[in-house]
């Protein structure tokens, strides 16, 4: 009869949810006064509004209590590259671009198609990418503060292919990997579908917190950190040497492989060295050419101690066999001539024009993020829900991404990112004042 009854309400609730008679951003009745309202046990009560959670229909959330989500919201929005409707302005991914990009791929094609090594990069290239290339990126990297061998550098289809053929060839199912309660949240597909245990490091206002970093590894087994200390995406920060170190002495306590993210840091003018410097023995460096020049030149480095190499190139030939040998000569030739050197730079300024403009449209709204990032992360007033924002900012035909895609743990925060460098300044001005309204209507 309790089986029944307890099927019955989650039933009950369901219809009720998804006919919008309980509204989204109501709240529940909590655990307690379900089971006395209903006659039930109070592990019933919860089981009851554990079976909605795992339904998609209800959020838990420590302290306040169970909500009915807003179900129309895309799911994972900021994760799904499809969610984005035409004529919607795309505030969740980053695909920043500058006019001058086009003129050099049309120099670069032109230049290719007459160099006598044409014929060479369509057949099989080396796994981990030809010695003189690899040697090309050496340099780039030794121009971020990261002085490695030609020998350590494999060339890699994108940095997510870099984290992908790093977790593959280092890391093994049901292995823990500590990593900042928000993250990246590709990083969080990746450790999905390669069984890995994801557990939260809590952050502090620069940074993730160390101390509970070290009480984790006390704790628990833990084999790898993934973390992105410069330019961390979401948040923006730039990690200062000090915390660096101490970071590096906590890895060398308790024998961890860093993973190192450094998809953005070249928007940080003169930060501090790479961890891959500060712990060359146990540090695997993953960057590429997607955010400094554009999405889709496929060209990613990977930078890792010698006696990795090897692992880590056999994981290259599982997936892709070999390294993109035309796009590769593309960015090698730009590497060499200076022009991600200057794409870069433009960056930069760039991004700093967006988030000027941010900070001054949404001035009054907390917002978090580094002064030359394209992505700015805005915590959400006491009461007011991501869900509803983010699906009122829709209707608006503006796209965001709430906090759930970057989030590991139960705790969700209430708090949306905007990527900045996705479409034309006017649009992103319109799109800013739209959520500047919409979190104003929630807020008071």
């Amino acid at each position: 009869m309790a089986h029944a009854r307890y099927k019955q309400l989650v039933d009950l609730f369901a219809a009720d949810i998804r006919s919008g008679l309980l509204r989204p951003g109501t709240r529940l009745p909590t655990h307690r006064q379900l089971a006395a309202k209903e006659g039930l046990a109070l592990v019933t009560a919860t089981r009851v509004y554990a079976e909605l959670d795992a339904m998609g229909l209800v959020s838990g959330e420590t302290g306040r209590g169970t909500f009915v989500r807003e179900t129309a919201l895309p799911p994972d929005q900021g994760v799904d590259l499809q969610a984005v409707a035409a004529g919607v302005i795309d505030l969740n991914f980053n695909y920043p671009s500058l006019p001058e990009q086009t003129r050099l791929l049309s120099t670069a094609l032109r230049r290719l198609a007459s160099s006598g090594d044409l014929e060479a990069l369509l057949r099989y290239q080396p796994h981990a990418g030809r010695p003189h290339e690899r040697a090309t990126v050496a340099q780039h990297l030794a121009s971020r503060g990261l002085s490695v061998a030609a020998e350590q550098v494999l060339i890699v289809s994108g940095a997510q292919h870099g984290l992908a053929v790093t977790a593959m060839a280092l890391l093994n199912p049901g292995d823990v990997v500590a990593t900042d309660a928000l993250t990246y949240s590709g990083f969080k597909v990746l450790a999905e579908a390669q069984r890995l245990e994801l557990a939260a490091v809590p952050l502090s206002e620069h940074g993730p917190d160390l101390d509970a970093l070290e009480k984790l590894c006390r704790k628990r087994r833990v084999r790898a950190l993934y973390t992105m200390p410069t330019l961390h995406n979401p948040m923006g920060w730039v990690m200062n040497l000090e915390q660096r170190k101490r970071l590096v002495a906590i890895v060398r306590q308790y024998g961890l492989l860093i993973i190192e993210d450094a998809a953005y840091a070249f928007l940080a003018e003169d930060p501090p060295p790479p961890l891959a410097a500060l712990a060359p023995e146990t540090t695997i460096y993953v960057s590429g050419l997607s955010k400094s020049v554009a999405t889709g030149l496929r060209v990613g480095f990977v930078a890792a101690p010698l006696p990795l190499v090897q692992k880590i190139e056999r994981a290259i030939r599982a997936t892709t066999w070999n390294t993109p040998g035309v796009m590769t000569a593309i960015a090698c030739d730009w590497l060499e001539d200076g022009s991600i050197a200057r794409l870069e730079a433009d960056k930069r300024a760039d991004a700093r024009s967006r988030q000027t403009m941010a900070r001054k449209i949404l001035k009054g709204l907390r917002t978090i993020s580094h002064p030359a990032s394209y992505f700015l992360w805005l915590p959400l007033p006491e009461e007011v829900r991501a869900d509803q924002v983010a699906m009122a900012l829709l209707q608006e035909n503006v796209s965001v991404s709430t906090a759930e895609p970057f989030a590991v743990g139960e705790h969700v925060p209430h708090a949306i990112r905007l990527a900045l460098g996705s479409v034309e300044p006017d649009a992103l001005q319109t799109a800013l004042r739209t959520v500047r309204k919409v979190i104003e209507g929630y807020a008071y």
